[in-house]
């Protein structure tokens, strides 16, 4: 199978780098794999770091074109190459030697498949609450599911420890942008992620239209990886998460939820309007302003 690994770069060298080390530990064998890297406008060096890199692909924006954007130029030039699936990557990740194998063997059970995905040691949400030895071993992501009465996107199992009780493949409501094995007939038939959303939830809106269309999203808790979460966006819970997170969540509540549910996280959203950021997000969603943020964070 000819398979592309799309992976996103935007001020994130030290991050690229370590995430490429971690692919080129995979074994190939039988597959024809490349690794195509595009950088998202970055300013900390990576355009001249990136290119001394040896076996990967490298495509330039000159601006930031955000999650949405900077994958979509990735995955449009592994289409155009031929590519049967492609792993849509984040940088902030180190995978397991085997997981393409892994996900390319899944693919016979589905057509967007998701890995179990840990949190990096370090990273976890809460820290302190592990033993030593379990580091490494924290649920970042078993599995996914729509919150559909509030618009938010759940990861199944999340700060749970796997003592090996994660070992079922099951059918989820979306795959992690984190990482989403998605076989080339996905895309040709609902398009690629809506630059709307910019960053966060894109994920979600594409899940739901290939669904839609009749495509079945798998987790395969044998494919494996490790994630520096929020690594490229300042920490879980910045002003930038939060900004995206609440427009978007009126977005796709407006594409696709109940009236009821429309009616009742716009309210949500109104009610919170005294913090400046859920203000200026409110107020573009309400003026059509999508893609990237007026506003620096």
């Amino acid at each position: 199978m000819k398979v592309s690994i799309v992976v996103l770069n935007y001020n994130g060298l030290a991050n690229t780098l370590e995430c490429i080390e971690s692919l080129k530990k995979q074994d190939f064998t039988g597959n024809d794999v490349e690794i195509i890297v595009v950088d998202n406008g970055s300013e900390d060096g990576s355009k001249e770091e990136l290119p001394k890199l040896k076996g990967i692909k490298l495509l330039f924006n000159e601006k930031n074109l955000g999650y949405t954007g900077g994958n979509n130029k990735g995955i449009r030039d592994a289409l155009k190459g031929g590519s049967e699936a492609i792993l849509v990557l984040n940088n902030d990740t180190v995978v397991d030697p085997l997981l393409i194998k892994t996900l390319i063997k899944a693919t016979v059970f589905g057509d967007v498949i998701t890995p179990k995905i840990y949190f990096e040691k370090g990273f976890e949400f809460h820290k302190n609450k592990y033993k030593k030895d379990d580091l490494g071993h924290v649920i970042w992501h078993a599995g996914a599911h729509i919150d559909w009465e509030n618009i938010l996107g759940v990861h199944d199992d999340v700060d749970e420890v796997d003592h090996g009780q994660f070992t079922k493949k099951k059918e989820i409501d979306f795959a992690t942008g984190a990482a989403m094995f998605v076989k080339r007939e996905v895309f040709e038939k609902v398009g690629l992620f809506d630059n709307k959303y910019f960053l966060y939830l894109e994920d979600m809106d594409f899940s739901v239209r290939a669904k839609k269309n009749g495509f079945k999203i798998i987790f395969e808790p044998r494919a494996i990886l490790w994630h520096k979460n929020a690594g490229s966006t300042g920490g879980s819970g910045s002003k930038l998460q939060d900004y995206y997170i609440t427009r978007n969540r009126l977005l796709f509540s407006t594409k696709y939820a109940k009236l009821r549910t429309k009616i009742a996280v716009l309210r949500q959203i109104v009610s919170q309007s005294k913090d400046p950021i859920k203000r200026k997000a409110l107020m573009d969603f309400l003026t059509f302003k999508f893609g990237k943020a007026s506003v620096k964070f």
